[in-house]
């Protein structure tokens, strides 16, 4: 895909929205094992609340809607995860022009992740949902298709599981936290899987 000038945010967003919920249960058992087990219930919550607001997201310029996209997931999700989401659209929204080409959207998103990055004070390889993050933004600068991006993902999520968390609260188990995939990153692939699906169906 050359251009988003095509994107239906409605229909993103109910995506988005559905797969987190589809995938509650899940998000929580993976944070119970290695954190305080509610980031499935916030990511829901979070989603649902942005959901609520989609008639007036989706009269937006697509820039502004990102932006107030990650403000409702700050004031909605809690816990670590609201930041951290929260800013990945909230820059996004900053770095992005309304009608993206390819190549922008990967630069902004670098920009997006790196700003994560520094709001948590982690980096690749901690078991954090930048593990997936990082190799998304790659195989979309790369040029790789809407399956192979969410593949990618997918990849990247069970590669934090014999990962040893740095940061975040798993950090507080030490080794304990090794062989358990880590929450965010999973919740960050179904995301990218939710996108990649809506703008190249089949993906």
């Amino acid at each position: 895909m050359e251009t988003m000038t095509t994107i239906d945010l409605s229909a993103l967003i109910a995506g988005v929205a559905d797969t987190i919920a589809a995938h509650a249960e899940e998000l929580t058992a993976l944070d119970r094992a290695i954190g305080d087990g509610d980031h499935g219930l916030n990511m829901k919550r979070g989603f649902e609340a942005v959901r609520a607001e989609t008639a007036p997201l989706s009269e937006k310029p697509l820039p502004d809607a990102l932006k107030a996209i990650g403000t409702k997931l700050v004031m909605t999700v809690g816990g670590a995860s609201g930041p951290l989401f929260g800013t990945l659209f909230m820059t996004l929204g900053k770095e992005i022009s309304s009608e993206p080409r390819r190549a922008e959207f990967a630069a902004a998103l670098g920009k997006a992740i790196d700003a994560v990055a520094a709001r948590g004070k982690s980096q690749l390889g901690q078991k954090t949902m930048l593990d997936v993050l990082y190799p998304v933004q790659a195989a979309i600068a790369a040029g790789k298709t809407g399956r192979e991006v969410a593949e990618a993902a997918d990849r990247a999520t069970e590669a934090t599981k014999p990962m040893k968390a740095i940061r975040g609260r798993a950090s507080f188990l030490g080794d304990r936290s090794i062989g358990h995939v880590d929450a965010g990153a999973r919740s960050s692939a179904l995301i990218v899987r939710a996108v990649a699906e809506m703008l190249e169906p089949g993906a």
